[in-house]
């Protein structure tokens, strides 16, 4: 669903002081505003029937308190009625910072089908028997869904999806009270909903009104958490069966390593230096060996397969091919990656092969696609740029652990050349972008070996290691729309040298890539087939660098986003 129609709206029970503000910010959205009077006091209704004046304000008036749930429930079936793709819940109590409501539609445009919602950030003015409460909830919630999918389920900063909402609320009675919030999302989760976060600043303001009753809505919490804990076991085996299905698809292996340890690593890399750092890492790969079942299966599938191929073509191969060595040479990337972007690596750590090519680039000062891989290291483009400050590079990334990763390389090097877009599937508006950025001599890497997160199924399949592949046709299709010269970059490490040294193999790929009308599956098919040809070419010089831990031959049957 690319239509994207939302409405704000927002719940009041004699919030009257904090509403006006929070129209002021939500009307540079310039988005109609759904007003919810759940039977407010006369002081409130003033104040909402002077705001009804806006031309973009709506007040619907409950005739006497529901409770919260019941006021969005109401809210949410008007903004059906109205055809609205999504409501857009702002509470009233002027808690949320609404600096996030950016970040929210932006997320809730690109997963249209999502639950989008706040997981709040608090400061020092949240009543701790407040805060030890949610992380009651959040326990439970994750034993209701037997997964840590949904990070905070109580946030009244959220937006909700109308298609996928509206049938779920005529399924089934919900709570009017506080515990709607939480029960609406595990019932989203069980029928198979995505949930979505943003990091969202809450702030409990000095005199707010606060509607929780400490004793009853425990209660009615606790008796909510009692029935959706019956209802969890019934659906057991299809909660598991999605935990499996979820993680087949690569864009759901989230790196293990969490920012912090990232930060971690590169400290003690300034510090002591890269053996210090290679002995550590043989301790963290050993760890994460031993504890990730599913990178090391991944992996164990991809080296059967190699040594399968190998052997019909009588490749040989290095004699260490092991999952660990595989995981160990993983763990040597991230630093290069982390070194590269530092600029510790420059052009005396490159062996540049088809240097030409790079040379005419710079000197025509033409914008041209460069088509990567997750096989070595993308990232040494920048070290190949750096004789060259005039050249502006667009990587890029498909996922939320992509963009935290490349958030702490742009922290590391602030200076570096290097634009990173964030985009969940290549569509018109990105070709957009992309073409200005051609037209002034730009460059734009995208990867080719990864299907799309969105539509996984737009693909074609090609040979790779002697078995057919799933390959994403939308890298191939966005080059043909830039009508520019595509290349191929691949950077691999050369492990048998001392000092970090690394072969750069930078060759034309198309001069433009045509696909007419008539033929253009016929003539797709020949690109990705090329592709996959010299993506195996590679691969098996260097195995143990191919960095993509899943089946990779496999679709996970992950559903296409409409």
């Amino acid at each position: 669903m690319s239509w994207f129609h939302p409405c704000f709206i927002i719940p009041c029970y004699n919030h009257g002081q904090t509403v006006p503000a929070i129209i002021d910010a939500l009307d540079t959205f310039a988005y109609p505003i759904i007003i919810i009077d759940d039977g407010s006091h006369q002081p409130t209704k003033d104040i909402l029937t002077q705001q009804a004046l806006r031309s973009n304000v709506t007040v619907i008036t409950l005739p006497k308190n529901r409770g919260k749930g019941g006021a969005v429930i109401a809210a949410i079936h008007h903004a059906h009625q109205h055809n609205y793709s999504h409501a857009i819940q702002i509470d009233a109590d002027g808690q949320h910072d609404l600096e996030a409501v950016q970040d929210l539609l932006r997320l809730s445009h690109q997963h249209p089908k999502a639950i989008i919602s706040g997981k709040p950030i608090y400061d020092d003015s949240v009543p701790k028997s407040r805060l030890y409460g949610r992380y009651i909830t959040h326990f439970w919630v994750w034993v209701e869904t037997l997964s840590l999918d949904i990070k905070d389920s109580m946030c009244g900063f959220r937006s909700y999806p109308i298609e996928p909402i509206i049938p779920l609320l005529a399924q089934r009675h919900f709570s009017q009270r506080m515990e709607f919030d939480t029960e609406i999302m595990v019932y989203f989760y069980w029928n198979n909903g995505d949930i979505q976060f943003i990091d969202t600043k809450v702030i409990y303001p000095e005199g707010g009104i606060s509607h929780f009753d400490a004793l009853w809505d425990n209660v009615k919490i606790s008796w909510m958490h009692t029935k959706l804990f019956c209802g969890m076991l019934p659906r057991i085996p299809r909660l598991l069966k999605r935990r499996h299905s979820r993680s087949l698809h690569w864009s759901n292996n989230s790196e293990r390593g969490t920012i912090l340890g990232i930060k971690i690593l590169l400290a003690i890399y300034s510090l002591l230096g890269r053996k210090a750092v290679n002995g550590l890492l043989k301790l963290v790969i050993g760890y994460y060996y031993l504890t990730s079942k599913s990178a090391r299966q991944a992996s164990e599938h991809y080296l059967q397969q190699l040594h399968h191929y190998a052997e019909q073509q009588q490749q040989p191969l290095p004699t260490d091919l092991s999952s660990y060595q595989h995981l160990l040479s993983f763990g040597h990337t991230t630093l290069d990656k982390l070194a590269a972007w530092k600029g510790d690596y420059n052009a005396n750590n490159l062996t540049i092969h088809g240097q030409h090519h790079f040379d005419n680039i710079v000197a025509s000062e033409q914008g041209v696609v460069i088509l990567g891989s997750h096989l070595g290291n993308l990232e040494l483009c920048r070290a190949l740029s750096q004789r060259h400050k005039n050249i502006k590079i667009n990587a890029l990334v498909f996922t939320e652990h992509a963009a935290r990763f490349n958030h702490v390389l742009n922290a590391i090097n602030p200076d570096a050349n290097l634009n990173l877009i964030h985009v969940n599937q290549l569509g018109a508006d990105t070709a957009i972008i992309l073409q200005q950025k051609i037209e002034r001599g730009e460059w734009v890497v995208i990867v080719g070996d990864r299907t799309s997160v969105a539509n996984e199924t737009r693909v074609s399949w090609a040979n790779f290691l002697g078995q057919q592949a799933p390959f994403p046709q939308g890298p191939f299709i966005l080059a043909a729309i830039l009508k520019t010269p595509v290349y191929l970059l691949f950077g691999l490490r050369d492990d048998s040298q001392a000092t970090p040294h690394f072969d750069v193999y930078f060759e034309s790929f198309s001069e433009q890539i045509i696909l007419p009308r008539a033929t253009r599956n016929a003539a797709l098919q020949t690109v990705v087939e090329h592709y996959a040809t010299r993506l195996e070419h590679y691969t098996l010089q260097a195995p143990l660098q191919w960095y993509n831990f899943f089946n990779f031959w496999q679709l996970s049957g992950k559903k296409d986003d409409k």
